[in-house]
């Protein structure tokens, strides 16, 4: 089956059928695809449809899915393996004022450069480049105890899942004796667990 017909198929019972929005489906598409397999989606959907595939999703979806959802539709990701020194500083600076730096945590400016900028580039980038085990640690506390910190959560599994996750996985299992996939599928539920599963990527 090609893009086109995966397309299709995917999306048509959700989006035409007035069916709900799958996001497990979407972030599955989307995230996997290149910047110009992006563009070819966003094109045969606009032709499908007679709407663009960025407003049905602001139409089904809201708060945190829907900015990641819409960032991935822009397929702004830089394809190339250009290093700027002074903008891989920046970024680390920019991400850190952010995240860390305060309490909360500033979506929009993560997704802006974890959606656009070039793998190279993240690899590069300070704050990429934290120990998985950093990472784990970082989810393990998110989904720990009374409620859950959505905030978190999502931002790294979106941020590593084409990065390290493996690793992320493997020293989940060792620090906390259970499997991230386990912990995420116990902790969360409906679409927003498909999604995170999907993530993830396999259990341990």
């Amino acid at each position: 089956m090609d893009l086109i017909d995966d397309l299709k198929s995917e999306l048509s019972s959700n989006f035409e059928q007035g069916a709900g929005t799958d996001e497990g489906c979407l972030i599955e598409i989307l995230a996997s695809r290149t910047p110009e397999e992006i563009r070819r989606i966003n094109q045969t959907y606009q032709q499908q449809y007679g709407r663009s595939l960025e407003e049905d999703i602001c139409s089904d979806t809201s708060f945190m899915f829907q900015r990641v959802l819409v960032s991935l539709t822009a397929g702004g990701r830089d394809e190339g393996n250009y290093l700027d020194d002074a903008l891989v500083k920046q970024d680390a600076q920019d991400l850190y004022e952010a995240g860390e730096k305060k309490w909360g945590t500033d979506e929009v400016k993560f997704l802006s450069i974890l959606c656009s900028r070039n793998r190279n580039h993240l690899l590069h980038v300070k704050c990429m480049r934290n120990k998985p085990a950093y990472f784990a640690e970082r989810l393990y506390k998110s989904m720990k105890g009374l409620g859950t910190d959505d905030s978190t959560l999502i931002r790294v599994m979106v941020s590593r899942a084409e990065i390290d996750m493996l690793d992320i996985r493997a020293n989940f299992k060792r620090l906390y004796g259970k499997s991230l996939y386990s912990f995420i599928k116990g902790d969360t539920s409906g679409d927003y667990r498909k999604v995170l599963l999907i993530l993830c990527g396999g259990d341990d």
